[in-house]
Formats: C-alpha cells, structure tokens, sequence
C-alpha cells in the first residue's frame, strides 16, 4: 500500500509541474524575447531622436560616445544627403546571430541597432533552469510529503491489523489506540468493542464451565452415593429397589440441572418462574441430603409453617437449598434447621447451623466469586444467590454467628404485583 501511495503520489505531482512548468516556460520565455526586443525598439527610437539633435545642432556624431553609451550594441545610421553619410558604432557579434530593432524619421535619418540574440536565449535558459530546479524540489517535496503521509496511514494499518490478528488469537484485551485519522479511529473503536464483546463471551463461556462443575458436583455426589447404597444391599430387593428409584431421582435432577444452567445461560430463567410447593422442594433435598449429615454425626431437621408457594423454578430452588446445605456441612458445625415462614411479601426459608460462624472480615463479601472460608472453591454461595435473584428472590445472610442465610420468594398469588427486588450483600 506504502508502494501505491508513493507512485500514485509521485505520478500525481509530476502531472502537475508538467501542467504549470511547461506552459510557465513558453511564457516566461516569450516574455524575455519580448522584453529585449522592446528595449532594443526603445533604444533605436532613442538614438534617431539624438541623431536628430545633432544634426540640427550641426554636431557630428561621436561613435566613442554612443559605444559607451550603448555597450554591446551593433549600431548603423544612415542620414540622408550628398554624399549619403553611414555612421557605424560597434562591433557585430561573432556568432552572426542577430536581434534587430531599428527606426527612421522624416527627414531622413534612418538607425538599425542590433544584439547579440545569444545572450538573449542564455538569458531564457537560465530562467528556464530556474523553473526545472523549482519543478524537482517541488517534486521533491511532494515525495517526502508521500511518504510522511503513506507512514502515517500504512502504520495505523499494519497495527490494526496486528489488534485484529490478536484478537482472532483470542486475546481480547481493548487497544484503545487512537491514530487521528477519523476513518481508522471509527475502525479501531470499532474493534475495541468488539474486543470487549468477545471478552464478555468468554468470560461468561469459562463462568459457565465453572458454574456447571460445581452445580453438577452434588448430583452426581448423591448419585454415587446411590449406587454404593445398591452394591452394598444387594441381598436386599427392597433396599435395592428403593435406592434404585433414589437413583433415578437423582439422574432426573442432574438432567434438571443441566436444563437449568443452559436456562441461565441463555437468561431464560426469570421467565420460567411459576408457583412451587415449598415442602416438596425441601422434603426432596432434606431426604437426599440427611445421610450424608447422619454419616458426618449430624442432624438435619425441617422446621416452620407447612403447605407454602412461591414463585420460583423447582430445580432452580432446589440448588439454592444443596449449596447451603452443602455450605453448612463443609463449614458449619450441629444440627442445621430449615425453617419456612410466610411473610407479607415474601416466603422465607431459612438455613442455619451451629457452627462457629462466619468471620467479620469475609461476612461482606461471601457472596463474591471466588471467596470462602475454609478451602472451598467459592462458587456455591455466589451460584446460589444468582439462582435466586433469576427466579425473582433473594439470598441473604441474615445472622453471622451462628450462621444462618434466608432465601425470600414472591408469594405465589403476588405473581401480577411490582415487588422490587433487591440484590446485595446484607
């Protein structure tokens, strides 16, 4: 591109001088000759005028005189009478090549001044090299403005073009370089949204993958428990039997799981809310959840006002209720109590243990990515409240010590009613 703008450039330039120089050249040419030939007409006028004087005067003319006063002029005067007189002045020029002008008066006189034209035509090549000089340093100029100007285009280019090659690498980071030229700056900036764009996606991609891990680590923790639970009672059909059918739950939940996370990811979720029944919901997860706390000497009790419905998903309620039975059993310490209540705008259900707690410099921002307590991944938590606030709720934690968290759902027939929500560390 640099080559194009330089000859496309120098191509432009060169049309240019030919158009100015040469018709400048013609001119300036004729306007020497005609100049010297005017001088040399107003020189001969001027001598007949002074021959005339002398002669009325009766002075003879003085060729040392007139040669001196008309240096490099060939000068020849006739006057009339008998005999007829012929006055020379000068020399001719040796080159033979004359410009001549001459004049004449009534009474006779008649003056022929001649010049060397030699020296005219010297004169026009020299004003004429003066205007092929002018014409190279303007082209010149022109070449090293090209190439300012094809640097400072072609290298905004070259590094927009590196941005893209980056980009299509995968690395995403914004530029924001910025070059002067409106055009290119409208095309970086464009890139940089783009950059940011591909940014969010692939942040969202990895969040996903995190998220899906840890969400599908539970069910398929209870499914194997399951399974250990049939090879281990395998002379007993109805223990089989039993677990079997547990196992199946545990299958359709995982297969739940995963409808619910393409659903989150695809923001699908707020739109599935519908009304659930509380105790359902809960009787399903304190009944896969209670041997795992019964084989860690631990209770697990379900607590509060019975028969509630609230708006909500079935499996997105029911992760929320795993990652903080799952919190409490990695973190916290006793019994844990599910406890519902009915408030007048929103179901609440409590989770709480009695553990030691959650310490004062954490407590603000346990809800944060990537934040926990005690070698988790610090994930649960951060999942959990997402999953509430998709199907309209909320998770807070409402008491530090002993810790204890509380979900609050819409009331199921407040479904039509403007119940704001809002979202945030307690």
């Amino acid at each position: 591109m640099r080559r194009r703008l330089l000859s496309s450039t120098l191509v432009v330039a060169v049309i240019a001088v030919l158009l100015l120089g040469v018709p400048l050249g013609v001119v300036v040419s004729r306007l020497i000759v005609d100049e010297a030939a005017q001088e040399l007409g107003a020189e001969a006028k001027r001598l007949v005028g002074e021959v005339e004087y002398a002669r009325v005067q009766e002075t003879p003319l003085d060729p040392q005189q007139l040669e001196q006063k008309y240096p490099g002029r060939f000068i020849q005067i006739w006057e009339r009478g008998t005999p007829l007189r012929v006055t020379v002045v000068g020399d001719p020029p040796p080159s033979g090549h004359l410009m001549t002008e001459d004049a004449q008066t009534n009474t006779g006189v008649y003056v022929r001044i001649s010049r060397d034209r030699d020296q005219v035509e010297q004169d026009v090549r020299a004003r004429l090299l003066l205007i092929v000089a002018l014409a190279v340093a303007a082209l010149a100029v022109a070449v090293s403005l090209a190439v300012v100007q094809s640097r400072r285009l072609t290298l905004p280019l070259q590094d927009l073009a590196k941005i893209a090659d980056r980009l299509g690498s995968g690395d995403a980071r914004p530029s924001k370089h910025r070059y002067g030229i409106p055009e290119l700056d409208r095309v970086a900036q464009v890139l940089d949204r783009s950059a940011t764009r591909i940014s969010d996606l692939l942040t969202r991609e990895r969040e996903f993958a995190t998220d899906a891990s840890h969400q599908l680590r539970t069910p398929l923790t209870g499914l194997t428990m399951r399974l250990e639970e049939i090879v281990a009672a395998s002379s007993e059909p109805e223990v089989v039997r039993e677990e079997g059918e547990a196992a199946i739950v545990q299958a359709e939940r995982l297969t739940a799981v995963i409808d619910e996370l393409l659903a989150a990811a695809r923001r699908q979720r707020h739109a599935q809310a519908e009304p659930v029944a509380i105790d359902e919901v809960l009787v399903q997860q304190i009944t896969e959840w209670e041997p795992v706390f019964r084989d860690a000497g631990r209770t697990l009790q379900l607590e509060g006002s019975r028969g509630l419905k609230a708006m909500a998903t079935t499996g997105g309620f029911g992760q929320v209720i795993a990652s903080l039975l799952e919190n409490s059993l990695r973190h916290g310490g006793g019994a844990v109590t599910v406890t519902t209540t009915s408030g007048d705008n929103y179901v609440v259900v409590e989770v709480a243990d009695e553990g030691p707690g959650i310490a004062d410099e954490i407590a603000p921002k346990i809800f944060d990515r990537n934040v926990s307590g005690g070698g988790g991944t610090g994930l649960g938590l951060t999942l959990a409240r997402a999953l509430a606030a998709a199907d309209g709720g909320r998770l807070e934690l409402v008491r530090r010590r002993p810790a204890t968290f509380a979900i609050f759902l819409r009331h199921a027939e407040d479904d039509g009613r403007d119940n704001r929500v809002v979202s945030g560390p307690a």
